[in-house]
């Protein structure tokens, strides 16, 4: 195997994040086997001081940390389109702001890039963590192959997001990130991409462990959060690049979540969307 390419990392943080969260999530990417030398983190908004103090004692630690600070809140779009303009190198890996790498994750990831070299975007496993006792709650597994993921992202995200890694060239010719739409700009995003001719794929391992905090299942049926489910998928339907069975099928599934009881949302995604 000839040496592994540098790659960038981009990362938005928002004022609601907790401090110990980002600390242990920026750790574990300047923690990686292989090293990346070009950390873009964009502060959406307002920080707090507690935050910010945790970037800056980042930032005196590691010198690929470059800090980036909007006027305001600009969204995850926006903030996106920011950080992949910034990148320096062709291959750009996605991070939240609460979740932990795994040591290898880069190494796995772009070992497998270099062995396919037509792979333009590539995720892989996460496993799910109860934040408040550390415990896995389950492993979300994603289609391996290209064309799996293609026939898979007509309904559904076909790549757990914060394990993305991609061509910056590919981004770019796909339009980067939709500013458009109020949420699911990350589904999008894979989405045009795949659309405009890009190669995905998958590793069957588990590459982050992804925080599962009270809160996420609430949010993740709140009708905010189905309204933009919706016109995410109106918008790919209206491509061409999903049927009108591709569209109403997750979209049933998903108002079904909205309207049953909060206490049986949890469940389902543990058991039924793993």
């Amino acid at each position: 195997m000839k040496t592994l390419p540098a790659y960038s990392v981009t990362m938005s943080v928002y004022g609601k994040e907790k401090p110990e969260f980002l600390r242990m999530s920026i750790e574990s990417i300047m923690g990686q086997t292989h090293p990346t030398d070009d950390f873009i983190i964009v502060c959406d908004g307002k920080l707090t001081k507690e935050l910010d103090k945790v970037l800056l004692q980042a930032q005196g630690k590691y010198s690929a940390i470059k800090i980036v600070r909007t006027k305001g809140h600009v969204g995850t779009a926006a903030a996106a389109n920011m950080s992949l303009n910034m990148c320096k190198n062709e291959y750009i890996g996605k991070m939240d702001s609460d979740d932990i790498a795994l040591p290898q994750r880069f190494e796995k990831q772009l070992c497998r890039m270099m062995l396919h070299p037509k792979l333009d975007i590539i995720g892989g496993y996460i496993e799910e963590f109860d934040s408040g006792t550390g415990e896995t709650i389950a492993i979300k597994k994603v289609p391996l192959s290209n064309g799996a993921v293609h026939e898979y992202a007509k309904r559904r995200n076909p790549f757990n997001n914060p394990t993305l890694l991609f061509k910056k060239s590919a981004a770019m010719a796909a339009g980067g990130y939709s500013e458009d739409l109020a949420r699911c700009e990350d589904y999008d995003f894979v989405v045009k991409m795949l659309a405009n001719g890009a190669v995905g794929g998958n590793i069957p391992q588990v590459l982050l462990r992804y925080r599962i905090t009270k809160g996420n299942y609430e949010r993740r049926r709140n009708f905010a959060n189905t309204k933009a489910f919706i016109a995410a998928r109106w918008k790919i339907y209206s491509s061409g690049y999903s049927s009108l069975i591709d569209f109403l099928i997750p979209c049933a599934a998903q108002v079904a979540l909205f309207l049953l009881p909060s206490s049986m949302t949890g469940l389902i995604y543990r058991k039924a969307m793993r």
